[in-house]
């Protein structure tokens, strides 16, 4: 199949019908009898992915194709009805089938140690399993569609393609390890950027033990001013290289210049979206480049009501706390701090999720007490109370002045970068 490559014309983004069309034209000449759909799962609704899989499964199922729909959880938990219905539409819930990411894969074969430590500057040098959901490999499927979004991560450089396999429907080693090499790498070093080094593990393990599955890639580059989602970018396409053009419109569309390294950072996260710090820390991450030293980022979390997305990682998270990159390693390499080194993805998810002391993170939350934030190293507050000074409705993007001060506000982290221009010229 040709690539199909769609850019919007204006900011209002491509329409509906533009985007259906491309689907249909994506599908159309393919003698297919059962689909797997891995769509991103409510943690990226704002990715235009719910749209897309629901006219993949009409199209499809009208054609008398079996489908079945697989969201790319990653480590995330389970997509309630609720949820499914808001992102996917009238697509029947029973089509789900839930990703167990420590039960349900296989491994492909191994990232040698030897390429790692060439591509981490010597960093890593252990080798890694590929590992995926079972029904990847399940010859039986003619087509494997993989829907999302391709926009900045603190993990990979720019989210999406082979990392919703590897992650999103990968298995407990690749995760947590690819998480770590992210960390200990250093996410400043890769936030934004294409052909980082977890990306060349991925583009290693797509291209040695996925080369020969159906895969069709349909990624978006999008924006959601005032939560209205606008579709910048459509790339559809079975290699590489719908990544890499959707990677460098991703760059111009979501990364935000800010002139000067911002003193005070205040972000909202909806509560549909953000229940836990593991998803809110969000914040923390894309906002981290653009704050000054000695800044205060707040960050209003009224749905935030846990810190992990399981029990398990929520409680080494209350073990261990955010507390900067260099003790994490040190309570990493702790010989009895076994359960943190069983969970690499967590130890790195506290390495991103701290300022390393560089400027104070404030949380406001209604369902976490003060005592519990303090706990693991964040300053508490009172939403309610600051909801009064910081309100999300009275706000504008960007820049605003708050008796007297300069603060700039961010209404969802998860569709943007912000850099410092100072520090990015340096």
């Amino acid at each position: 199949m040709k690539d199909i490559y769609m850019i919007a014309k204006n900011e209002d983004g491509l329409t509906k019908e533009e985007i259906k069309e491309a689907l249909f034209d994506s599908i159309k000449d393919r003698p297919l009898k059962k689909v797997l759909i891995l769509p991103p799962d409510f943690t990226r609704f704002h990715s235009g992915a719910g749209y897309i899989t629901n006219i993949y499964y009409h199209a499809l199922t009208e054609k008398g194709v079996h489908v079945d729909i697989m969201p790319a959880l990653g480590t995330h938990v389970a997509m309630t009805e609720e949820q499914w219905k808001l992102m996917y539409g009238d697509v029947p819930y029973e089509s789900m089938i839930v990703h167990n990411w420590r039960s349900d894969v296989v491994k492909l074969g191994e990232i040698p140690a030897d390429f790692l430590s060439e591509i981490t500057e010597g960093l890593w040098a252990e080798p890694v399993s590929a590992e995926v959901n079972k029904k990847v490999m399940d010859e039986s499927y003619d087509l494997i569609i993989s829907p999302g979004q391709v926009v900045p991560h603190e993990v990979i450089g720019m989210a999406n393609h082979s990392k919703n396999l590897f992650v999103g429907v990968g298995g407990s080693e690749m995760i947590n390890k690819s998480h770590m090499v992210g960390a200990v790498y250093g996410m400043e070093r890769m936030m934004g950027k294409d052909y980082t080094p977890v990306r060349k593990m991925f583009d290693y393990g797509m291209e040695h033990f996925l080369a020969d599955r159906p895969i069709l890639f349909v990624l978006t580059v999008t924006t959601a001013p005032g939560g209205i989602i606008h579709t910048h970018g459509l790339f559809i396409g079975e290699g590489r290289e719908c990544l890499t053009n959707a990677v460098k419109l991703a760059q111009e569309k979501n990364i935000d210049f800010v002139e000067h390294g911002l003193k005070k950072c205040v972000v909202y996260l909806e509560p549909s979206e953000f229940k836990s710090t593991w998803l809110g820390n969000k914040a923390v991450y894309r906002t981290r480049m653009a704050m000054a030293d000695d800044s205060e980022l707040v960050i209003l979390a009224p749905g935030v009501e846990r810190f992990g997305e399981d029990d398990k990682v929520d409680k080494l998270i209350r073990k261990y706390g955010y507390r900067g990159r260099l003790h994490t390693l040190d309570e990493f390499k702790k010989k009895e701090n076994e359960d943190l080194r069983e969970n690499m993805g967590a130890a790195a998810h506290l390495i991103h999720g701290s300022s390393d002391g560089r400027f104070t993170i404030t949380y406001a939350v209604k369902s976490i007490s003060k005592e519990e934030i303090s706990s693991v190293g964040f300053n508490p507050a009172d939403y309610d109370e600051l909801v009064k000074k910081y309100d999300p409705e009275k706000l504008k993007y960007g820049y605003n002045t708050v008796e007297g001060e300069e603060i700039y506000f961010i209404p969802n982290p998860a569709l943007g970068l912000w850099i410092n221009r100072e520090k990015f010229d340096e």
